[in-house]
């Protein structure tokens, strides 16, 4: 008991300061509308949110790229400018190549000190410089093999229009001689007909590297593991996670959880994981893909990245945690002590508090480049958002979503990540109370914002080049604003109804008045009835009102 404790403690400890984050990937076999679909919430405290660009452009021989790393602006070295690189949106770029990332951390003495190239800045220069998902492999591989890996255990997601990889990749420690080591990597790719989800765990288990067209690894990766007394088995038992990240009890609980509740929605028998789900590292876990029991929508998708396992075993909304209101954040952080000092903890689901920015890929081989990807994003917890439709060519980010009017520490009404704070924040004391209105001003942007992609595709149908390009350019400006818009009308309309802990009525819309104006309907609503008889149970008679003699 006192290793799990020091297990969940230090696991907790770590998760909160690094990028702890959740993807989802859907093959186009498995998706309800033939399309690539990728997810990505960015979670970690104190990060702004805001849309990444790089445009288009020609090198010179001899350009040089400063490289920095991405969670601490650490600056790591450069390496030499590709001779041309392409538009990249966000986590997109112009030909339908998405990548994103969860962190699993792994073995701590296999980070390299020198390596020169980060996770994060390894995405952003991929997408820079591949045109498919295999071309961003190698260029993700190749540059950490030429310059060094600057950061601790990754997976990435590594997806086009056809197709989709996870690729998990490690460091190989630090080098005496100064020089860097690179890593070791494998890389496996979801089948059309499947779904896959990783979270901050390592999830690639055994793999045939015989397998030419479904497998990609390192030469070294079974070899390095040999050399360090790490694995002395048969090739053909090698295993990833247990190699480079042993499972644990943080691990299972507050990342591979994750896992489970999206599989879940789409896999009836996923219960059968209960043990494992629950911290036991000896019991079956998940595999790392699973064909859906239905075609997977982009809905779906969005849904599942707003999930706190409601209405499931571990659904923190259902014990006295959730406060008054049901809530399933908590904000106190992921471990916590008891008056005796024993360790505790709190759930970790996927829609979560420090959300920097959220994002789905769409990528639609059927439709051209510009039309056909889409990064459904926006900033801030993905539970309290509308994903607004970015187009891959989109070459302006739009003001809302830019880092020139706002940071960390500097606020903006015009910006999406402040506004989105501003909903988010006045919501999570009373969740249960307030969300039925986000969730309706949600439901409505996003089935306006899903439905008029056709009225796009009409309108583009004779467009092609630059002109597809602008057009498509400013529609993506258009649908921000048209957010920031509704989302400020939201904001206003909470604070008015919902003044004071009471809640004004309203009717189509609007405040409902009495025929001399003054507010009807006002009404207090109750704490949830599990919270009023915890007090009960907590306090016994003291607020027990007398019966009334008759």
């Amino acid at each position: 008991m006192k290793k799990i404790i020091f297990t969940v403690l230090a696991f907790c400890a770590s998760i909160l300061g690094a990028q702890a984050c959740t993807n989802i990937i859907v093959g186009k076999a498995a998706s309800a509308d033939g399309s690539v679909l990728v997810s990505y919430n960015a979670d970690s405290y104190g990060m702004f949110g805001w849309l990444y660009h790089y445009k288009a452009g020609t090198h010179a021989a001899g350009e040089m790229r400063q490289v920095y790393d991405w969670d601490s602006g650490r600056y790591l070295g450069q390496i030499p400018e590709a001779p041309i690189t392409y538009n990249v949106i966000g986590n997109m770029n112009e030909f339908q190549v998405c990548i994103t990332e969860t962190t699993f951390g792994g073995r701590e003495e296999l980070s390299d000190k020198n390596g020169v190239v980060d996770y994060g800045s390894l995405i952003y220069i991929a997408l820079q410089r591949s045109r498919t998902a295999k071309e961003a492999l190698q260029t993700l591989t190749d540059l950490v093999a030429k310059y060094g890996y600057a950061s601790s255990g990754e997976s990435f997601s590594v997806c086009d229009k056809n197709e989709a990889w996870i690729l998990e990749m490690i460091g190989k420690g630090t080098a005496e001689n100064g020089q860097p080591t690179g890593a070791v990597w494998v890389a496996i790719r979801i089948p059309d007909d499947c779904i896959s989800a990783h979270a901050n765990q390592s999830r690639i288990t055994t793999f045939n590297l015989k397998d030419k067209e479904n497998v990609m690894a390192s030469k070294d990766v079974i070899s390095f593991a040999r050399a360090k007394g790490l694995f002395n088995g048969k090739d053909s038992d090698f295993n990833f996670r247990d190699t480079y990240c042993p499972l644990d009890f943080g691990g299972i609980r507050a990342c591979d959880a994750r896992v489970w509740s999206v599989f879940r929605k789409f896999d009836n028998s996923m219960d059968q994981y209960m043990p494992y789900i629950n911290g036991d590292a000896t019991a079956p876990s998940m595999p790392l893909y699973i064909k859906p029991n239905r075609k997977v929508s982009l809905r779906d998708v969005k849904e599942c990245m707003r999930d706190h396992y409601e209405g499931t075993a571990i659904d923190p909304t259902k014990d006295i945690s959730a406060g008054p209101w049901a809530s399933p954040y908590r904000p106190g952080g992921l471990a916590f002590k008891d008056a005796d000092g024993n360790a505790h903890f709190n759930e970790r689901p996927i829609g979560t508090q420090q959300t920097a920015f959220a994002l789905v890929g769409q990528l639609r081989s059927w439709l051209p480049d510009a039309l056909g990807g889409i990064l459904w994003f926006n900033t801030d917890d993905a539970t309290m958002i509308t994903y607004v439709p970015v187009y891959c060519c989109t070459y302006e980010v739009p003001e809302a979503f830019s880092d020139k009017i706002a940071g960390p520490t500097e606020f903006s009404e015009k910006s999406a990540f402040w506004l989105n704070n501003m909903v988010s924040n006045y919501i999570y004391p009373r969740y249960s109370a307030i969300m039925p209105d986000l969730r309706e001003a949600q439901k409505e942007m996003d089935d306006f914002f899903e439905a008029d992609q056709k009225n796009v595709e009409q309108e583009v149908a004779q467009m092609n080049g630059d002109y597809l390009a602008k057009h498509l350019n400013d529609k993506t400006a258009a649908y921000t604003t048209q957010y920031m818009e509704r989302w400020n009308k939201l904001f206003r309309t909470i604070i008015v109804k919902h003044n004071d802990y009471a809640v004004k009525g309203m009717k189509d819309g609007e405040f409902t008045l009495t025929p001399t104006g003054m507010v009807d309907g006002l009404t207090r609503p109750p704490y949830e009835q599990s919270f009023n008889n915890a007090v009960v149970e907590k306090t016994g008679t003291r607020y027990k009102k007398p019966e009334e003699k008759k």
